[in-house]
């Protein structure tokens, strides 16, 4: 099996292979130093207002327009990698309806590129605020993080003075690194969904893997986030162990009536968005 999540910038990598990882790592040291709690805030107040209607096909679709720069594992569009990851969720018998829509918007929020800028790391072609592993700000930084050697840049990371949060106040009173996770839970509740709880966890902290795969910030669980762990934990293996740029999936018909009818049961065809 191929090794996912490989980062290093070993001497046997191919010239396009090396210059991939090299913007890898300069996305994950502009996201350890400029995303603080301090600026996280900034972030979110000024995306998460949404205050448009837009139609839900219409914004997936613009997912045919970006590519992870964080991601060493695909260099398909998010289209693609949502679709693989929604119909091997489909196709498990074992799994409700609601997971398979998950896997299929569980990356949408990377649409924040079309209103985003280069100074935000929330562009295109900067995404550093937009995609990677995500963290919590206002803390110390996991040495068990993907490029901890970055971690040294971090404003928060470095402080003295941290004021710490109260023991098992629940994941939803520390302060996330902006990115599409919190973006497209912030946008769901906007919108009033009807996905159940554990789909929340799963868009919101999917790419928390300190928490979800490295078992960080134990200490701030409550008994809400350590029953939901184990979703988001099944669900990381449908989004990991998808990607395979060799098998990209297409759209069909009946493809979408099936994604059409499940977006209208849970969410609506049109969504309040800022864009």
């Amino acid at each position: 099996m191929k090794r996912m999540r490989d980062y290093s910038l070993s001497v046997n990598l191919s010239a396009s292979e090396r210059a991939k990882r090299e913007i890898i790592h300069r996305t994950y040291r502009l996201q350890r130093t400029n995303i603080n709690k301090e600026f996280n805030q900034y972030l979110i107040g000024k995306y998460c207002n949404f205050t448009r209607t837009a139609n839900f096909w219409d914004l997936f679709d613009k997912l045919d327009g970006i590519v992870d720069l964080s991601d060493p594992d695909t260099s398909l569009p998010n289209s693609i990698h949502a679709l693989q990851t929604a119909e091997a969720i489909h196709n498990d018998a074992n799994q409700p309806d609601w997971m398979a829509l998950c896997g299929l918007i569980h990356d949408m929020g990377k649409i924040l590129y079309l209103d985003g800028c280069d100074v935000d790391g929330t562009s295109k072609e900067t995404q550093w605020a937009l995609v990677g592993d995500t963290f919590a700000t206002g803390l110390s930084i996991s040495d068990s993080v993907v490029l901890p050697e970055y971690n040294s840049c971090n404003k928060d990371h470095t402080s003295d003075s941290l004021e710490l949060p109260a023991m098992n106040c629940g994941l939803h009173n520390l302060s996330m690194s902006f990115g599409h996770d919190e973006y497209m839970y912030r946008l769901l509740i906007a919108n009033r969904h009807n996905l159940p709880l554990e789909a929340e966890y799963i868009i919101r902290y999917h790419s928390l893997y300190l928490w979800h795969t490295e078992n960080a910030y134990g200490e701030y669980e409550n008994q809400i986030d350590a029953k939901m762990k184990p979703v988001v934990q099944q669900f990381n293996k449908y989004d990991l162990y998808t990607k395979d740029d060799s098998k990209p999936l297409a759209w069909s018909p009946q493809l979408r009536a099936y994604y059409s009818q499940l977006v209208s049961k849970y969410i609506s065809s049109n969504l309040i968005i800022k864009y």
